[in-house]
């Protein structure tokens, strides 16, 4: 087997890059285990490591005084963790974690990582465009919590997380997804009962299961695919389940990466 093949990212903003840009960090790029609940972004801390996803789905969330969790986005492996780095501050009052099971990302130190960023004009620009794709996600969600249904609601964030999985089935419980969604739990649960019985899911204890996508979009209606076309615009063109929004596997290839 050839050093391309043996060493490959599914992460798609890593695959947009440049060679040289690829260059500038793949000597400090190392492969690692992820999984479900892992915190990726400690609230207030300084953040020593970034994380390129290769799978899974992680959240961007608020916490307030009181213990209250909001999401503010989402990112799987179209993105890169801790973006404030990229606009000059070193750590966020936001929590990033693990909420749909992966396997693996690639992590840089943040030192190295903005050193890569400094000496590539090109690589600050392309990261600086992922930023400008989680801004109008974080606004697209702003809007769709405060005007839409809790159905289109409901909707708009299962299509958001089939885009980022294999297959068709995502782990979420109830009370997880009424926080993600802004509504109560018992106000999910009879909303998935809804879209359950329309024929769009099933739901099963800790798990839903995407069956007719089509149907989500016309429920979730102009609340999604805002930031799908944002992101397509800026950093490429994505193919996947369906053509004109879905995120989809990009190959970067690397040599000499390494493993934790």
């Amino acid at each position: 087997m050839s050093q391309p093949d043996r060493f490959r990212t599914s992460n798609t903003l890593l695959a947009a890059l440049s060679p040289d840009d690829l260059a500038l960090m793949m000597p400090h790029l190392r492969r690692v285990p992820i999984a479900r609940n892992q915190v990726l972004v400690t609230p207030n801390i300084p953040i020593e490591t970034v994380y390129f996803l290769e799978d899974g789905v992680a959240s961007i969330v608020s916490v307030t005084a009181h213990g209250r969790r909001t999401e503010a986005g989402v990112f799987g492996r179209e993105g890169v963790s801790a973006t404030c780095l990229l606009l000059g501050a070193d750590r966020s009052p936001h929590e990033t974690f693990m909420q749909v099971d992966g396997t693996t990302a690639l992590t840089i130190d943040s030192a190295a990582y903005l050193d890569a960023v400094r000496q590539s004009e090109s690589l600050r620009m392309m990261l600086l465009r992922y930023v400008q794709t989680v801004l109008v996600q974080s606004a697209q969600s702003t809007a769709t919590n405060a005007s839409q249904r809790v159905e289109a609601r409901l909707a708009r964030w299962l299509l958001m997380c089939h885009d980022r999985v294999d297959g068709d089935e995502i782990a979420l419980t109830h009370e997880f997804l009424g926080k993600m969604i802004s509504a109560d739990r018992s106000g999910v649960t009879v909303t998935l009962h809804i879209l359950e019985g329309a024929g769009m899911i099933w739901s099963k204890r800790g798990r839903v299961i995407v069956r007719d996508r089509e149907m989500l979009r016309e429920l979730a209606g102009d609340s999604y695919g805002v930031p799908e076309a944002e992101y397509r615009h800026l950093i490429g063109l994505l193919v996947g389940r369906c053509p004109d929004t879905c995120l989809w596997v990009g190959w970067a290839s690397f040599g000499n990466l390494r493993s934790a």
